[in-house]
């Protein structure tokens, strides 16, 4: 049976290198499938994972039809046999919606990856209705760390190092920002609560120690 499955996972944990090689398996059997991403780092239209691996993909821009666009391929004469969606989190429910509609109307698996929660470890809506819809979620098994070295269970928006808890929920980003620009770093819980970033723990470590005060 056709399925919905949504990929999760934190920033830096492999999603777009998994949906890539979903891609490249499935291909190398003969099959053809649309793949849609959002606001991929490369750029508009782009499929990009963090190990230098890029492909051609559909944007999903906002307001697109994803089930009306499937529609019009394959009525056009155009062969798909299975759908990829990456920056899943950044589509609108009405969206995950329309994917649902592909799989029970259409008969193809969709596969979606995409991060649960924002900086602020808000979820998305676009995730939200994936975990209301899906009919399987996979956590990614390949664990991102937190600079402390535990895993790695929550993203954080950087601006020069030091974590941010208010602005858009929608800023393009990568986790390879240069620490002065604004960025995203993944981080254990406990650093999260305590907005400890790689920097800022780094800054710490590097200070001096207050040398005691002693009466003469």
């Amino acid at each position: 049976m056709p399925e919905l499955v949504f990929f999760s996972g934190t920033m830096d944990c492999g999603k777009s290198t998994l949906a890539l090689q979903i891609g490249h398996n499935r291909s190398a059997r003969g099959l053809q499938g649309v793949i849609f991403t959002r606001d991929d780092r490369a750029g508009e239209g782009k499929l990009s994972s963090r190990l230098g691996l890029v492909t051609e993909a559909v944007e999903a821009t906002e307001g697109m039809d994803m089930y009306g666009y499937l529609i019009g391929q394959l009525s056009k004469g155009g062969k798909v046999d299975y759908v990829i969606v990456d920056e899943a989190q950044f589509l609108a429910p009405e969206q995950i919606d329309q994917l649902a509609r592909v799989v029970d109307d259409l008969g193809l698996d969709v596969f979606a990856f995409g991060i649960t929660t924002d900086f602020r470890t808000r979820l998305f809506p676009g995730s939200q209705r994936l975990i209301e819809l899906a009919d399987r979620i996979e956590a990614l098994q390949v664990e991102a760390l937190c600079w402390c070295g535990a895993r790695a269970t929550h993203n954080a928006r950087t601006v020069g190092g030091e974590m941010v808890v208010e602005g858009a929920q929608v800023v393009v980003g990568d986790v390879n920002r240069p620490a002065e620009e604004t960025g995203y770093e993944v981080l254990c819980r406990r650093h999260h609560l305590r907005r400890m970033t790689a920097a800022s723990a780094r800054a710490g470590a590097l200070s001096p120690d207050v040398l005691p005060v002693t009466s003469a």
